[in-house]
């Protein structure tokens, strides 16, 4: 940071919340502000909660003298609110600042049943699951909803999702918070942000299990295909929100997609695709659950399919790879499973070049339902506490 001509009192939350610098003296080595101006914004930070102090840390000096005082991030000041929609099911939980699951819940949500209905019932999962936490509307910092289509992640609305009627353009952060307001009380409006669902998946897998991986890639195979895509710890979302949805990539078949075109990748291998097989085959299966539920139960014509539906889309992850260089490649969803994944692998290794896998880790969800929330509740606190947008929120505060 020396050299930038910043040291915030978010500038010093930054450091402290990463791990870079959590003494004072380090504070000071890392912005080059006197002592007494770094005790003064770090007294900023405490009487606002946003810091404590922890354990002593090792003497610096070799002459000795008193242990440093280490600098802690307190995430007990506020909570977090996440919810990861799917197009028949929603889970949605309260998190700690840190990321830690403190009340959860899924069930059966219909984003065909449009925008407004399903975010004024995700309003009361949240009242609900805050009661169940011990915790108060008032001290929710912030809101974070996974979708599955394209974000703009500026405005938070969808652009033109396939599989998500009448929520194209919609005011999602708008009615959600107004959604939370009404059925919890809160005394004022929380912001909410909007991304991809595989988008926050894909943060949360590569934050929690993966951080040094540089280059990560999660695809989601459920009703729909998507990927999402992490590099150098940033989302990477494109233009508008649009990188990662290779489910429309055309494959060469005459499956018809639900966005109306012919031979998408989502019409010939997602987890909807080979439930209709499955249906036309006699077997019960209506959606990508049916077909997760079907390969636990270990039925051999849903492995099968399974596996050329991997093949299909390991024959896409071949230029995907290719393109990206990604350190891991991890395959989530409802499909997620051996069957899809030896799919995936037989063809990725087959038409990519080993300088492209050579250092490639294909692997399964670590955390899995919980992947989407984990990452919409990292999203949140990285935006509210960045350095800037801290220093507006303490001024706000009045500290």
């Amino acid at each position: 940071m020396r050299g930038r001509g910043q040291g915030s009192a978010g500038d010093l939350l930054e450091l402290v919340r990463t791990g870079r610098a959590t003494t004072r003296g380090a504070l000071q080595q890392a912005t080059g502000l006197s002592r007494a101006t770094v005790g003064q914004r770090l007294d900023r930070l405490f009487r606002a909660g946003w810091l404590r102090e922890g354990a002593g840390g090792p003497v610096d000096s070799p002459l000795g003298g008193r242990p440093s005082i280490t600098l802690e991030f307190d995430d007990a000041h506020a909570v977090v609110l996440a919810a990861d929609l799917d197009t028949r099911h929603a889970r949605a939980a309260v998190l700690t600042l840190t990321g830690e699951i403190l009340a959860e819940r899924g069930g059966t949500l219909v984003v065909e049943d449009g925008p407004d209905a399903v975010l004024d019932a995700l309003g009361g999962w949240f009242a609900g699951l805050l009661e169940k936490a011990g915790h108060r509307p008032q001290e929710v910092c912030g809101i974070g909803l996974g979708v599955p289509g394209p974000v703009d992640s500026g405005t938070g609305r969808v652009v033109q999702p396939p599989i998500m009627p009448g929520w194209d353009g919609y005011d999602i952060r708008g009615r959600l918070s107004r959604a939370f307001t009404e059925r919890t009380g809160a005394p004022a409006a929380v912001p909410v942000l909007v991304d991809n669902d595989a988008n926050l998946m894909a943060y949360g897998e590569q934050r929690t299990g993966h951080p040094d991986c540089s280059a990560f890639v999660l695809v989601k195979v459920s009703t729909g295909i998507g990927a999402g895509v992490v590099v150098d710890g940033a989302i990477f979302r494109g233009v508008d929100g649009g990188a990662g949805d290779i489910g429309h990539i055309r494959v060469g078949a005459d499956a018809l997609c639900r966005c109306g075109s012919h031979g998408c990748l989502a019409a010939v291998a997602s987890g909807g695709a080979v439930a209709r097989r499955l249906a036309e085959a006699g077997v019960p299966a209506a959606s990508g659950s049916d077909v997760r539920d079907l390969l636990a139960a270990g039925h051999p014509e849903a492995a099968a399919l399974a596996r050329e539906a991997g093949r299909s889309v390991g024959d896409v992850l071949a230029t995907v790879v290719t393109l990206l260089n990604p350190g891991v490649l991890m395959i989530a969803g409802d499909l997620a499973g051996t069957a899809f994944l030896t799919g995936v692998r037989e063809l990725l290794y087959q038409r990519a070049l080993p300088r492209s896998t050579a250092r490639l880790d294909v692997v399964t969800s670590r955390l899995g339902e919980r992947a989407g929330l984990v990452g919409a509740g990292a999203l949140v606190v990285e935006h509210l506490y960045a350095p800037e947008r801290a220093e507006a929120r303490l001024l706000a505060l009045g500290v």
